[in-house]
């Protein structure tokens, strides 16, 4: 049995005695969990890696396999609690995806736990280094894309035939002198670091190893760092878990997926079966919450002479242009960029898909306006975050009958989008969610001396509409693009079904 954990916090000052001003020069080496990081535990982020790969099945195998990691790490060593983590999360699960899952959904809970006085420290000074028993390959996108880490050092784990092996490389798991070598190979060609910040008993070796060492203490609980204050904003993220799984949160997910999925399936076949005018009551009482706000127009009457009313959506979620419908009463077709197959053939309203081609576009959504209604939102993707994407111009010129509709949705448990998974399960990942709330709001109709035969060229109207939806919503204008998303979260530009984006400036506004 291991000898019983010992009180660092007698060994260093508390982390508050360490300056932060004049450390621009300085190096600073910190551990992640507990430290770096608020939560003490990693298991949260090996479930996130589980679930996003390896589905229910290998988050329910995890969970099992966690009691067995927590009488490991407090009875025998924290080695072995990590061992067992490693091994029931990567075994058989190729590197690539956990490359990608560390590049696409880790780093949006990672951001949201940042310690605040480790934080004020480890940005303050020149070169940044980070020490963690995770395994890097899970970690390092994070560190060094969003915390400017310049050095990441972790557990290396075992690759066959690009499959993790569940094992890990030499010299093991990083923790007390494995750590400690690791750091002092690290920094072979220069001098030690001159802040070492750790939490446990386990970073004693690395941490005397440097000129300051402080230690990061478990109370007062504080609050973590506001995520605008990071050197790069957290635009852009994908995933299907809403919340940071804890072992509570993580079994009640393998518990509620049976059974959210009939849920979905029911609430699915009442938005398709069902006359559109029913559909709204329908909802409701099946538990999705649908709030309508603002004047939403009458229908296109063709014997005026006009074109139908286009109605420019921002984009939350593959289902935007049905509840739009739903909050009009009446079915009004829209037109898409990707979207599956199998959501077009269930869907309750006509979609059409663009080309991407912009004559071919304008033509198709010309010939859909002389026939009536119809949506679209040029965002041509979705973003999570309280953000609007650029939005295309091509709309503007087509018609002069424009109404702006700002839209947003609530999620508990799952969300509806998705850039690297199956697109054709989002319909049923929303309404998976115990009760999903979708908000509707009809901005009032765009005066004709704001559009195009007022004068305004058509990249005007584009950027006036996306401000007035941002100011409804209280969201903020960017530049980014659908190529911009999918570059960060897949490292493609979005033309194929299965990807993602990567981000460029904090705050591009058109």
């Amino acid at each position: 049995m291991a000898k019983p954990k010992g009180n660092v916090s007698l060994l260093f000052p508390s982390i508050a005695r360490c300056a932060s001003i004049r450390r621009e020069k300085d190096t600073v080496v910190a551990d992640m969990d507990g430290t770096l990081l608020r939560g003490r535990s990693s298991f949260p982020y090996y479930a996130l890696v589980a679930f996003e790969v390896g589905g229910i099945f290998r988050l329910l195998f995890l969970l099992l396999a966690s009691p067995i990691a927590g009488v490991l790490d407090y009875f025998i060593s924290e080695s072995a609690g990590v061992r067992v983590l490693i091994f029931a999360t990567f075994v058989g699960i190729k590197v690539s995806d956990i490359e990608s899952v560390a590049r696409a959904v880790l780093p949006k809970f990672y951001s949201s736990d940042l310690h605040p006085e480790t934080w004020r420290v480890f940005c303050s000074c020149g070169k940044r280094c980070v020490l963690t028993a995770n395994p890097r390959v899970m970690v390092e996108p994070f560190l060094k894309e969003f915390l400017g880490a310049d050095t990441v050092v972790g557990t290396e784990i075992h690759v066959f035939k690009g499959r993790a092996t569940g094992l890990v490389k030499n010299p093991g798991v990083l923790v007390g002198t494995n750590k400690a070598d690791a750091l002092v190979n690290a920094f072979r060609n220069e001098s030690m670091p001159n802040i070492a910040l750790g939490y446990r008993d386990t970073d004693y070796p690395f941490m005397k190893l440097c000129k300051e060492s402080y230690v990061v203490p478990a109370k007062p609980e504080v609050e973590p760092v506001s995520l605008d204050k990071l050197p790069k904003p957290m635009v852009f993220h994908d995933g299907r878990l809403v919340q940071k799984p804890t072992p509570f949160t993580a079994l009640l997910t393998v518990f509620w997926i049976p059974f959210g999925f009939l849920l979905a399936c029911l609430r699915v076949a009442v938005g398709s079966l069902l006359p559109m005018p029913l559909v709204y009551y329908a909802s409701w009482v099946l538990g999705v919450r649908v709030y309508i706000k603002g004047n939403p127009p009458a229908p296109a009457k063709n014997s005026i002479g006009r074109t139908g009313v286009l109605f420019i959506c921002s984009h939350r979620s593959v289902l935007d242009p049905i509840f739009l419908s739903m909050a009009l009463g009446r079915p009004v077709p829209a037109v898409t960029y990707s979207v599956s197959r199998f959501s077009e053939f269930i869907s309750p309203i006509k979609t059409v898909r663009l080309s991407r081609d912009r004559a071919t576009d304008a033509s198709l959504m010309k010939k859909l306006l002389q026939e009536g209604d119809l949506v679209i939102c040029p965002e041509g993707t979705t973003c999570r975050e309280p953000y609007l994407l650029r939005f295309s111009a091509l709309f503007a010129e087509l018609t002069d009958e424009l109404v702006p509709v700002a839209v947003s949705n609530k999620m508990s448990m799952f969300h509806g989008t998705t850039a690297r998974g199956c697109k054709g399960m989002d319909p049923f990942y929303f309404f998976m969610n115990p009760s999903p709330v979708y908000e509707v709001t009809f901005l009032d109709k765009l005066p004709y001396d704001l559009t195009c035969r007022g004068g305004k060229s058509s990249h005007e109207v584009a950027n006036y509409i996306q401000r007035r939806i941002a100011e409804s919503l209280s969201y903020e204008c960017t530049s980014f693009t659908r190529k911009d998303k999918y570059t960060a979260l897949a490292g493609n530009d979005g033309t194929v079904v299965r990807d993602g984006v990567r981000i460029r400036d904090r705050r591009g506004k058109t």
